[in-house]
């Protein structure tokens, strides 16, 4: 949704503003029905919101906080498990919910995986492009199943990660297969620890929380990473173009608080999506 208005602005209607308006509103998709995999979205969603003001004017660039690099969208809507696996449909009273599939994991990471195979040379150095694609031949090419896919190394492309608050188990798999570190998961961890799921709307509270921390360096680069029904995966890349002072701005949700985090959160629970459908 980002890159898309942006790239209209810039393509279509120069000297513009544009305002996004990421949200999470769980009222319309509430539940009442009894099929458990249904019951499950009730409990893992929050209602949260974020407006970003978007610009291409060249005159605001001594004012904007980042700009906007590059936008990747992957869409697996063609496969039928990717399309069922969040679908809203009546249970057999007829009452509408969304269910959510025991593949919905699965489904993730196979989206992510493509998503990531487009981004990388896009932003990674061509030495980690190299070391990948030098294992993609030997296993591909020359048939060496025995050696490993290379996975490179993204903290090299960013300083930061927003990664999509969908869960705990979310971001314990991508912490893993990307090999990042806690402080690197720290704000997604403590978005979803204090705000909970609030979808899209959850990148921008984990920047925020860089921004609160003083992490935001001018010439920073940020990854946001979100998933969506569809089923979708979609990255934004951003450069500060100034460093963020912490006490710059009250808007900032984690103002009055961040003092207070990090906080340590209990160790990963042993249920899973697959307890509850």
């Amino acid at each position: 949704m980002h890159g898309l208005i942006l790239y209209t602005i810039e393509q279509v209607h120069r000297n513009s503003y544009a305002l996004v308006v990421s949200m999470e509103n769980i009222t319309l998709n509430w539940y009442w029905g009894n099929n458990r995999s249904m019951l499950v979205s009730n409990c893992l969603f929050r209602m949260g919101g974020a407006a970003i003001l978007l610009s291409n004017r060249g005159g605001d660039r001594r004012r904007a906080k980042y700009q906007l690099l590059h936008t990747v969208r992957t869409h697996h809507g063609a496969d039928d498990r990717a399309f069922r696996c969040v679908f809203q449909e009546e249970d057999d009273s007829g009452r509408v919910g969304v269910a959510l599939s025991k593949d919905l994991m699965a489904v993730a990471g196979e989206a992510l995986r493509t998503n990531i195979t487009t981004l990388g040379p896009l932003v990674l150095p061509m030495s980690e492009q190299i070391l990948f694609l030098a294992s993609l031949v030997a296993r591909k090419v020359f048939g060496l199943a025995g050696v490993k896919p290379y996975i490179p190394d993204f903290k090299m492309a960013f300083e930061h990660f927003c990664i999509h608050a969908g869960g705990r188990a979310v971001l314990d798999t991508i912490e893993k297969n990307l090999g990042l570190s806690g402080w690197h998961m720290e704000p997604s961890r403590m978005t979803l620890y204090r705000w909970g799921n609030t979808s899209s709307s959850s990148l921008w509270y984990e920047l925020a929380y860089a921004e609160a921390k003083g992490r935001v360096r001018r010439g920073h680069r940020a990854w946001q990473i979100a998933f969506g029904s569809g089923f979708k995966c979609n990255s934004a890349v951003w450069k500060a173009l100034r460093t963020v002072a912490p006490a710059a701005d009250d808007r900032n949700p984690w103002a009055e608080e961040i003092h207070n985090f990090p906080v340590k959160v209990p160790k990963k629970s042993r249920l899973s999506l697959s307890n509850f459908v």
